[in-house]
């Protein structure tokens, strides 16, 4: 990396903050102007300094000149052309596009070099300028901290080319808030700012911060604006910092100016809500139908959309005070309702009432979308295809109609073969009608009280068909489910009232005689597939911290608590009139506890984890069986990765064992209870590329003892030794669009093995790839949690 350097010049190979005891070191680091090259751990050295150099090497900065000059030319020829004539032929039209296309790219070259030259990184050369302007920002960074009389310097230490800088700071003692006060000569305001107080963002006996107060300013601009005061701004705020050198203390004073052509700050009233929607071209004309609703005047294209409906998104009522909060959340609601390309809201001022007007366009009534791709859920990727359509305003209430499809093919290891990987397919379809509100109970003020939570009622009727080596099965389902949420958006709610499932099975030979000799063992497992009507209820709650899932640089969390009733009905029917049917039926009660957490530790690397609970309990006319798919599975590309799919446990039950010595993994293993724990430390490596490391824990286990797999049954003496802990590395492709993902997971502790035997870890580093079927290698789509 050091070849070709001139006389004095050297490459910055290393930087480093030292000194620093009360501020984050990250931080500083992050305000240097220079940062050394990404290189390879251990193969010292950067791919991207190597692709640059090899661009440099074949780089010719004059042909893209010369070139730039010609596609100029005839660009102005084309102009002169078009001004002669009045107008462009529509070869002349595309041409001179195309021009302009060629001479955007050779601009790109011309600046930024060749495709090697973009796509790698120049080596970083130490420049002092740089290096003492990044000098100053960290002093400037330890002045707003609090740190007034901090020290900042730097030194270079040099070894054959390279430079390793250090930047040298003393923070001295820090200055302490001691008294934050308001003073405004509007009453009004002090009022109202001195009732929120305590959630002010300046704290007495706090380490002075700049960032504090750049957020306090914006918090008192919120309040009063939603106090009714629509004109004011943060720009109407100082602060005066008071410092005591003696005690290292401030004192910060906060003033709010008076209007330049008034006493005081004016407060707005609101009057009627116009509310228009558009013609979705403007070559139509329509002048609309014009009606008042709840002081709402409505102006409706076509006559197509209900006044009810788009008044229960409206928060903004004649004569409340202007409150930005309902504008906002107005906005938002309506906006939800899936009916308008874009909702605008503006306001005239008359005095000091102001006068909503809220303008819309249709959405599109109809919309489909045609996926064609590639998933995988177990073994192989396989296609799929998908198929959507979506018919908006239905009945001209605000319902949506959706109908979806999706067939796939994947690969799947069998259960009555001896090894080898077999077609699994799948179809599902379901047509379902999304009500823009509760339907039951329903009165005329639910509506109204409910708008703000963006309540929608689903009613759905499915089919689905999964064609494995074992089995076809087919299930029939309908669903009504409520869904809402808070006003702040962390928490979303789903309440399922009906979740009604018709189920068929058609077993393989060999499947059946499989469930027919557990059976005869005492495991009652071919219940599950018996033709059975499955119903149930249940609620979910999502709470989401800080905006989990976009990956910020705060911490976020995420915590979701599922609950299920099965067979709640069954209660009120006779034994008789349930033994008469042709149906299995079951009764069970299912829980399951999902918690994530995103911390980042610095700009390349993050901590994240996941912990998930589940309990699923049958009672009376079940007989102790759960339909197939209520049982819990462990294992896989989102589970303990370090099993195969759906294979691991339960408890320390110990599979049969194949000619080679391995465990014979066919058999999926459905249990009752599940914990996982899983931990991740992701960095940034190279260009779309991050690295994992990952702890995997954890295990499944079934309430009762089950003869057919000793060791299955949950037991507090003994179940933490039967967690299963596997390990690994992972490598991420992360396009922004797509992450695409491959995890190579290594069994550590095995609970099927004897006590005594179970770390076998060490087997990884004694063999390749470790014992057979030790190590398991996972492709998937997205982030596992």
């Amino acid at each position: 990396m050091t070849k070709g350097l001139k006389e004095g010049e050297y490459l910055l190979y290393d930087i480093d903050v030292k000194g620093n005891k009360l501020t984050n070191k990250n931080d500083l680091l992050n305000l240097a102007k220079q940062e050394p090259n990404t290189r390879i751990p251990l193969l010292n050295t950067s791919i991207g300094v190597t692709l640059y150099r090899f661009g440099e090497s074949t780089y010719d900065s004059i042909k893209p000149l010369k070139k730039k000059a010609r596609y100029e030319k005839e660009r102005l020829e084309l102009l002169r052309i078009e001004s002669d004539s009045g107008g462009f032929t529509k070869n002349q039209r595309k041409r001179l596009i195309k021009v302009n296309s060629i001479i955007s790219s050779l601009n790109k070259k011309i600046e930024f070099g060749n495709f090697f030259m973009r796509t790698g990184n120049p080596r970083v050369v130490l420049d002092y300028t740089k290096t003492e302007e990044s000098r100053r920002q960290m002093a400037n960074y330890l002045l707003n901290n609090g740190f007034f009389e901090a020290e900042t310097d730097f030194e270079v230490h040099t070894r054959k080319k390279k430079a390793y800088l250090t930047y040298l700071i003393v923070e001295n003692s820090p200055y302490l808030v001691d008294t934050f006060y308001t003073r405004s000569d509007d009453e009004n305001i002090y009022l109202i700012l001195q009732n929120h107080k305590t959630k002010s963002q300046i704290k007495p006996s706090n380490r002075y911060d700049q960032s504090a107060i750049t957020r306090e300013r914006q918090r008192v601009e919120d309040i009063l604006k939603e106090n009714g005061y629509y004109t004011f701004s943060r720009s109407y705020i100082e602060y005066n910092v008071y410092k005591d050198t003696l005690e290292k203390k401030v004192d910060i004073e906060q003033v709010i100016r008076k209007p330049i052509f008034a006493e005081k700050h004016q407060v707005f009233f609101l009057d009627s809500v116009y509310f228009s929607i558009d013609p979705p071209s403007t070559e139509l004309y329509d002048e609309g139908k014009k009606s008042t609703f709840r002081d709402v005047n409505f102006e409706v294209y076509e006559d197509k959309y209900s006044e009810k409906v788009i008044a229960s998104r409206i928060f903004l009522n004649k004569g409340d005070l202007y409150n930005r909060t309902d504008v906002i959340e107005t906005q938002r609601q309506l906006a939800n309702l899936d009916l308008f390309r874009f909702v605008n809201i503006a306001f005239d001022t008359l005095g000091n009432v102001l006068r909503p007007k809220i303008y819309t366009q249709p959405n599109q009534k109809y919309l489909v979308t045609n996926q064609l791709g590639a998933s995988i859920t177990e073994q192989v990727p396989g296609p799929f295809f998908s198929h959507s359509l979506r018919n908006r305003n239905l009945f001209r209430g605000a319902e949506i109609f959706e109908f979806f499809f999706r067939a796939g093919l994947e690969g799947v290891v069998s259960a009555t073969n001896e090894g080898g990987v077999f077609r699994s397919r799948e179809l599902n379809t379901s047509a379902s009608v999304i009500f823009p509100q509760f339907l039951f109970p329903f009165n005329k003020s639910s509506l109204q009280k409910f708008g703000r939570y963006n309540p929608n009622t689903r009613t759905l009727i499915g089919y689905n068909y999964v064609n494995r080596p074992e089995y076809i099965r087919e299930s029939v389902n309908g669903i009504i489910a409520y869904n809402w949420n808070t006003r702040n958006l962390k928490q979303q709610y789903t309440f399922n009232v009906l979740d009604a499932n018709f189920i068929r099975s058609n077993l393989n030979r060999d499947f059946r005689a499989l469930l027919e000799d557990l059976q005869n063992q005492g495991n009652n497992l071919i219940n599950s597939f018996l033709p059975s009507y499955v119903s149930s209820i249940s609620g979910q709650v999502i709470i989401n911290f800080n905006q989990y899932g976009l990956f910020q640089r705060n911490r976020a969390s995420l915590w979701r608590i599922f609950l299920e009733s099965g067979g709640t009905t069954l209660n009120f029917f006779s034994e008789d009139f349930i033994n008469n049917r042709n149906l299995a039926y079951f009764q069970f009660l299912k829980f399951q506890s999902d918690f994530r957490r995103y911390i980042p530790i610095t700009n390349n690397q993050t901590f994240a984890y996941r912990l998930n609970l589940g309990l699923a309990r049958p009672y009376g006319i079940s007989n102790g069986i759960l339909p197939y798919e209520k049982y819990f599975f462990a294992g896989g590309s989102t589970g303990i990765r370090a099993w195969q799919p759906r294979r691991l446990g339960p408890g320390s039950f110990t599979p049969e064992t194949l000619e080679n010595g391995a465990f014979d993994y066919r058999f999926e293993q459905p249990a009752d209870i599940l914990f996982e724990g899983m931990f991740e430390l992701r960095s940034k490596l190279y260009g779309y590329f991050d690295g994992v490391f990952f702890i995997d824990l954890g295990n499944s286990w079934t309430f009762q003892e089950d003869l057919t797999r000793p060791g299955a049954n949950f037991e507090f003496n003994r179940f933490w030794r039967e967690i299963a802990v596997g390990t690994g590395i992972g490598l991420r492709m992360d396009f922004d669009f797509l992450v695409f993902r491959l995890d190579m997971g290594v069994k550590a502790v095995d609970p099927a093995r004897p006590l005594g035997e179970r770390f076998i870890l060490d087997d990884f580093f004694r063999n390749f790839l470790g014992s057979r079927g030790q190590t398991v290698f996972n492709i998937g789509i997205g982030y596992p949690f």
